[in-house]
Order: structure tokens, then sequence, then C-alpha cells
């Protein structure tokens, strides 16, 4: 068994929001079993003198929450799954501006906390928000962030391969990388999605048919990589278009999965407008390719993300695809500008003639072909070809 124990006395965000706690509220969101709670209880509120924790879920909890009724002696109020109450907004914008020279708010959440707002007035200008992702390779092996913005990546030297083998094999989310077990792994799996319908998505919509929805979830592995067709989807089901569009984006909003779109610029004419779709979780994906892939798209959202939530960067992630098919898996924009893209491959270290072009086309700084192979580095045309545990060590 392989893991590194370093993220188990951390997480990648807690001196940021232990930072951003001195001026503002901050809100934490990512889906269910990604850690929120231990980087809370644990990691953030050891840094404060006392901390008083509620979470929706708890009977007695919700009476404190309604009653405003707060420990005096706490430094830090956090409050877990506050989105699932109706006037949760309008509630914590009362106690902020009340008592915010008293304590600090910590908001954590499942669903997307920007976007489920419901009631009262806004929060605008009160919060920084963050958005908590699974391990990654940088994180479990200790690998600091160092900012590079529109520079090359800041890439160790070391391959980081046993890293690599693990969180390909049990994913990034807590409970199963560290049992690395693949018969607790199943399990695992199956009470996620159960608890994610029951005890989240049931608690803040109103489904009329949760059956057929259960089932888009089983079909989504099966896409992964691939232009995300909506209607083909409707078909499988035998549902109309709108339930197909509105399932898919209460799955999002829980963290479920995440759709990257084509890049579009004058200089390329882009076929089609079609996400491509990848999970938060990659250890559901079964085919080792897709696998692959959607590993390293995970690594490059936790990337921008963590740049655009800290840094303050517009930073996105896209894929490119052209009229004549030519295609790159990513590519990531700062502020609209190409920084970089990546090819995925399993094993083909021949350079990516698509590498070239839209290297060439959009004048894009760097360019990476990351493969799955082991001790792989090497430039080529001015591009990387490079073994993925090396080239995520520059990521977070």
């Amino acid at each position: 068994m392989f893991y590194n124990k370093f993220m188990l006395k951390n997480r990648y965000l807690t001196t940021y929001i232990v930072d951003d706690l001195k001026d503002k509220m901050v809100f934490v969101g990512g889906p269910r079993q990604v850690g929120k709670t231990t980087l809370s209880r644990d990691f953030i509120a050891e840094h404060f003198s006392s901390h008083a924790y509620f979470n929706w879920d708890n009977r007695a909890d919700r009476k404190a929450i309604i009653a405003a009724s707060w420990p005096g002696d706490a430094e830090l109020l956090i409050f877990d799954e506050i989105h699932k109450y109706r006037q949760w907004k309008g509630l914590i914008k009362g106690e902020y501006d009340k008592l915010k020279d008293r304590f600090k708010f910590l908001v954590t959440g499942s669903a997307r906390l920007n976007l489920y707002r419901r009631g009262g007035d806004s929060l605008q200008g009160r919060y920084h928000y963050y958005r908590l992702h699974p391990f990654t390779l940088a994180e479990t092996e200790g690998i600091p962030y160092k900012s590079s913005i529109l520079k090359e990546l800041p890439i160790s030297q070391g391959f980081h391969q046993d890293a690599m083998n693990v969180l390909d094999a049990f994913g990034g989310f807590p409970e199963p990388y560290i049992k690395q077990s693949k018969r607790q792994l199943r399990r695992w799996h199956n009470e996620k999605i159960e608890r994610m319908f029951r005890e989240d998505i049931l608690d803040v919509q109103s489904i009329r048919d949760i059956g057929n929805m259960k089932l888009l979830s089983d079909i989504l592995p099966s896409k992964v990589g691939s232009l995300l067709s909506l209607n083909a989807i409707r078909e499988d089901l035998e549902v109309s278009h709108r339930a197909v569009t509105h399932w898919m984006d209460i799955l999002e909003s829980f963290y479920y999965h995440f759709r990257i779109y084509p890049y579009s610029t004058k200089k390329i004419r882009s076929l089609k407008k079609e996400p491509k779709l990848y999970l938060w979780d990659w250890s559901e994906v079964e085919d080792e390719a897709a696998r692959f892939e959607n590993l390293i798209a995970s690594h490059l959202l936790k990337f921008v993300h963590f740049i655009t939530d800290y840094e303050g960067y517009r930073a996105e992630l896209y894929f490119l695809r052209d009229v004549d098919k030519r295609e790159v898996d990513f590519l990531v924009t700062i502020d609209a500008k190409p920084w970089f893209a990546v090819e995925a491959k399993l094993n083909d270290t021949n350079l990516s003639p698509n590498l070239l072009y839209f290297k060439e086309r959009l004048s894009i700084p760097y360019i990476y072909q990351v493969v799955k192979s082991e001790k792989i580095d090497r430039l080529e045309k001015g591009s990387r070809i490079i073994s993925a545990g090396k080239f995520l060590s520059g990521l977070i």
C-alpha cells in the first residue's frame, strides 16, 4: 500500500482560507465526501482559539441555526450544508453584518453555494468562495503551489510513478484513496451515489422521475471524454430533452460531473458547441484511456479553479476542435489568453500534429503531450512530451 501521509495532516486550501477569514466570510463548495468537514473542523479550526460547528442535517444544530444561538466563546462559526435551509442566505447575511467583529464565518456545502442562493438579500462582497477538490498528485506528494501564471509550469524533477498509479486506480477522494481496496472502492461508489440522491438532491430539488435520473448517472461514466449529445441520451432514456437538461444541471451542481467547452476564436473555425464530459470521481470510469483523460481533466480543473478562487485571474479550461476535426484535449487560458495546451495519451510518445497546428495557429506559449507511460520527458519542436506523474507535479 502506498500513500503519502502529508495530506492527512493538512489540505491544500487551509492556509489560504485562514488568511481570507481575517476580512470576509469564506464559502467552500465541493462534492460529498471530498473532505470539507475535515478541512473546516480539523485543519482550519485549529488556527482559532475555539470554534462552533453547525450541520443543517443535525436536528439540534438546525434549531440553533434558526434561533441564531451561537456560543459566546467561539471565535469561528462553521455552517455545514446550510444551503438546504430556504432562508439561509438572509440569515447568514444578517448575522454576519451584526456580528462580523465578534465571529469569523465559514460556510461549507455539497451543492454549489453560488447557485443555490435561496431567498434573502445578496451576499455580494461579503465572502470569498473556494471549490475543494479531491486529492491530486502535487497535494499527495506534498509539493507546494508555486504561482507561475503565463510561465512554464514549475514541474518537479521526479516522476512520482507510485503516486500516479494509486490515483489512477482509486481516484482522489480521501476514503477510497487511503483504504486502497478495490472492494471498498466498489462499496464506496454505491453508497456515495445513493446518499447523493437521498440526502442531497432530494433535500433541495423536487424530482418526479428520480429513477430515470439515477439511470442517467449510470450512463454518464461511459460518455467521459467524448462530445456530449443530450439528444442521444434523451433517446436512450426515452424522456424529454428538457428533463435531461434539467437533470444534467442538477448533477453538475452537486459535483457529480463537469463539462468543458470548445475554445472559440476567429483564428480557428470550431465545428460544434457540444461540450465534453468528465466526472469528479474518475475512478468510476472503466475504460483505461477515458479514465486517464478524466484524471488529467480533473487535475487541470482543480488548477484553474484555484487560480480563479485565490489568485483572482479568470482561468478557464477548454478543449480545441475545428471543422477539419483536428482536436486537442485541453487548453488552459488566463483572462482569455491561451497559456498551455495538453494532449493526454496512454502510450503514444509520437508528437501529435494537432498540438503543433494549434500551437502555431493560436500562439500557445506552452505545449504538453502527457503520457501515462513511465519516465518520459523530452522536448520536440517546442513541445514537451512528458510522463503524467511528472507533469502533474507542476499543478496543485
